[in-house]
């Protein structure tokens, strides 16, 4: 873990475990979706369900987390971050253990829509809390932190949720997520800063919002944020129907596989952080942008080539670029706003890169559908399949294309 709790210029400073609090926090809002996830058969089973009436599981939480996260992060701008962020500590242990002694589908999905709220307050306010104790100079690391425990979460999810439950059952996921939260929500109360509430909240969040948005440098992070979550999406609902229907691997194959990206993110979002903080953020925009693009091209044609190996090895050559992109766009984003209005800021980035998520997660795979040809997906024969994967993928790499291209429209000084 780097260190951030070193004394910054204009009083800025963190203790160190008020920076493990807000990478807590990040960690369990990753959970939050990612442990779940590897329960929805056993759910199914338990509430004599169908898939995809299970599904709400998760759809519950991510409606949530989308609807809330603007919301959560004015919130924290009109009241402080310190307050909200243990607000919505106190809200996910509630609705975790709400979720855990579910006697209905319909209770569960009530508590994952509560838990919703809980963790779209994770996903913003540790951000606004960085943006406002961390010296500029250090905000890539903390950043580049932040990023790291997302994937970390996001790969540790399924393996820990299987784990607990083929041992205790589906309610100890739930109950384990309550449980990891009371030492962050600790250390948060000890060590986490109060805010000093700026004087300018009369605006309203309409107009707080629009009037962040409209800045040029806001306007364009957000853009390319939402442009690069459609490609990173793209990776985890698209690649397993190649591993399976092209490759003809086991569904347990596919997972160990698939979680290649995960990890390598996690490895490489602390270098990425402190690469922001080395050189300018739009150097690293552009160099996280280039690497995407590269491995993206690689990710089309390399597994079609070498099998697996080619796979995996076109995942490590492209993970870093996307932790590249997010540590310096998230810094490039969150420097440019107004000091009034972090927390809404925060709100946006997560807004914008959930947008993203849904977007990509919709219409990549139409697209992979399209150029597979027509029929159920079992009958494609396996070069339809990887042509298709082949196709989607170069059009991911045209949408990283294009968040290049407004990288350089918006900021072509700091880019040459």
């Amino acid at each position: 873990m780097p260190d951030l709790s070193q004394t910054a210029p204009q009083s800025r400073t963190i203790p160190r475990l008020a920076l493990i609090a807000l990478a807590g926090a990040t960690l369990l809002a990753a959970l939050g979706i990612s442990i779940v996830s590897v329960a929805l058969p056993t759910l199914a089973g338990a509430f004599s369900v169908s898939i995809s009436g299970v599904q709400w599981i998760v759809t519950a939480y991510l409606v949530s987390v989308t609807v809330m996260v603007v919301i959560a992060g004015r919130l924290s701008d009109r009241y402080g971050h310190r307050r909200i962020l243990l607000s919505g500590l106190c809200i996910f242990v509630l609705s975790a253990l709400l979720c855990a002694v579910s006697t209905t589908l319909q209770m569960l999905v009530a508590g994952r829509l509560l838990q919703g709220v809980g963790g779209a307050i994770l996903m913003v306010v540790p951000m606004s809390i960085a943006r406002e104790t961390i010296a500029r100079e250090r905000m890539g690391s903390a950043m580049g932190l932040l990023g790291s425990m997302s994937a970390i979460g996001t790969a540790l999810g399924p393996s820990a949720g299987g784990i607990l439950i083929a041992a205790f059952g589906w309610r100890a996921s739930f109950i384990a997520l309550a449980v990891l939260a009371l030492p962050v929500a600790l250390a948060s109360l000890v060590a986490i800063p109060r805010t000093v509430i700026a004087k300018t909240q009369h605006l309203g969040k309409r107009t707080a919002v629009l009037s962040t948005i409209g800045s040029r440098r806001l306007g364009s992070g957000l853009a390319m944020n939402v442009l690069v979550a459609v490609v990173m999406i793209s990776t985890l609902s698209i690649g397993p129907f190649y591993l399976t229907f092209a490759l003809d691997l086991h569904v347990a194959a596919v997972g160990i596989i698939m979680s290649a990206g995960p990890i390598m993110s996690a490895i490489s979002g602390v270098p990425a952080g402190r690469a922001t903080d080395r050189f300018t953020t739009s150097t690293v925009i552009t160099a996280g942008l280039l690497t995407t693009i590269f491995g993206l091209i690689c990710l089309a044609s390399l597994p079609r080539l070498f099998g697996v190996a080619g796979y995996v090895v076109a995942l490590c050559l492209l993970t870093p670029g996307f932790q590249l992109f997010l540590a310096a766009n998230n810094t490039e984003v969150m420097m440019s706003a107004p000091e009034d209005r972090k927390g809404t800021t925060s709100g946006l980035l997560s807004l914008s890169r959930n947008l993203g998520f849904i977007v990509g997660a919709s219409a990549m795979p139409g697209l992979f559908s399209v150029a597979a040809g027509s029929g159920a997906i079992q009958a494609v024969s396996p070069e339809a399949v990887a042509f298709a994967f082949t196709a989607t993928f170069l059009g991911c790499a045209a949408l990283a294309l294009l968040a290049l291209l407004l990288a350089r429209a918006f900021h072509p000084a700091r880019l040459q």
